[in-house]
C-alpha cells in the first residue's frame, strides 16, 4: 500500500464499550443537484469472530 489513510472508530453503542466501536468512512452521495453528506461503515473483516460450537463447548 503506498498511500494508506487512517478513519476514525467512532461509537455507535456507547452501551456496548469497545465493542461498539466501528470505523467510519465519510461519503458524499450525489445525484443530479442535490447531494448528501453521510458516513459509512468500513469493513475491516476483524468485526467478529465466530467459533464452531463444538470448539467453544471445549
Amino acid at each position: 500500500m503506498t498511500n494508506p489513510e487512517r478513519y476514525p472508530f467512532i461509537t455507535i453503542d456507547p452501551v456496548l464499550g469497545e465493542a461498539g466501536f466501528r470505523p467510519r468512512l465519510p461519503l458524499t452521495l450525489t445525484d443530479q443537484k442535490r447531494s448528501l453528506q453521510i458516513s459509512g461503515i468500513i469493513d475491516t473483516g476483524g468485526m467478529m469472530n465466530v467459533l464452531p460450537y463444538l470448539v467453544a463447548v471445549q
